[in-house]
């Protein structure tokens, strides 16, 4: 954007000629200085007459200095009328027309750039997910360092084809919501990515030595995850904690189960507490699935 130069091109050149104007006022304190050290030499003049004519000097060159400070402020304000973006990127709206006035108490900007290079993706975590990860890595800075590149699922239900990295994680708990807020960066070439979008973050957890059952093997009640366990050939319910895996087919379970224990895995919504039970292992389910499936063939 360009501001209109006329004044301030005027004032610059104001400026120059009062600096060319004051060199030569300059120039001639010093010839009458000069002059009239070789007049007091041969005294045809007084002293008091030299020392005016060297204040006079001194006046001059004050007078410049402050001339060559104007020219530079002018110049200053000259470049300002040039309204650069610091950085290239994609153009927003342009509220003002050629021609409008414009100053520092302007209610809205010229524009906005967005340097769309890479991308800042905010998100929050829970305060239990949070303490989760400190211990799982040992300290904050360890699980930036360590953590594994996460993925984004744009707001189609598209997965972003390339993966971010976790930069910043907040060192203060929201109050309100009880989450931490985290961003990560995520490179963006094509500018597939937008200011102000939305989606989900995927951050990868790896754990082992832990207890998965399908989701179908569980059912609800007020927001609590319940099994059916085997015990003396009854079904039993039991409360688990579990965490989502593998796009919501399966559960790693937290608590509530050990190794060992058996498990209804299907029909669980037909159940009640009690219902007689005929436990199969899974070696036999498969091979009587098999085996209808070849009286069908």
């Amino acid at each position: 954007f360009i501001i209109d130069q006329v004044p301030y091109r005027a004032a610059l050149q104001t400026a120059e000629a009062n600096v060319e104007a004051a060199r030569a006022s300059v120039a001639t304190a010093q010839l009458t200085y000069d002059s009239k050290k070789e007049l007091f030499a041969q005294n045809v003049i007084s002293e008091f007459d030299l020392q005016t004519s060297y204040n006079n000097l001194l006046t001059t060159k004050a007078q410049l200095a402050q001339t060559e400070a104007q020219r530079v402020s002018a110049a200053n304000n000259l470049s300002y009328t040039e309204v650069k973006s610091p950085a290239d990127g994609v153009v927003g709206t342009l509220p003002y027309r050629v021609g409008a006035l414009v100053s520092a108490s302007l209610p809205k900007p010229l524009t906005t750039v967005s340097d769309n290079s890479d991308m800042y993706v905010y998100f929050s975590m829970t305060e239990n997910q949070l303490l989760d990860m400190t211990r799982r890595y040992g300290s904050r800075s360890k699980a930036l360092e360590e953590m594994p590149a996460i993925e984004l699922i744009l707001n189609d239900k598209s997965t972003y084809p390339s993966q971010g990295k976790i930069e910043t994680i907040s060192g203060v708990i929201d109050t309100s919501t009880g989450t931490v807020s985290l961003r990560a960066v995520f490179p963006n070439k094509e500018g597939l990515l937008q200011s102000g979008g939305a989606g989900n973050v995927v951050v990868p957890v790896q754990k082992r030595n832990c207890i998965v059952v399908p989701q179908a093997a569980t059912y609800e009640v007020q927001d609590k995850v319940f099994v059916f366990k085997v015990v003396d050939g009854k079904a039993q319910s039991a409360p688990v904690e579990v965490t989502r895996v593998n796009g919501g087919k399966e559960y790693i379970v937290d608590k509530g189960l050990n190794v060992g224990d058996v498990i209804v895995a299907e029909g669980v919504g037909l159940l009640r507490e009690g219902t007689p039970i005929q436990a199969k292992s899974a070696s036999s389910a498969t091979q009587e699935t098999a085996n209808q499936q070849t009286k069908e063939d």
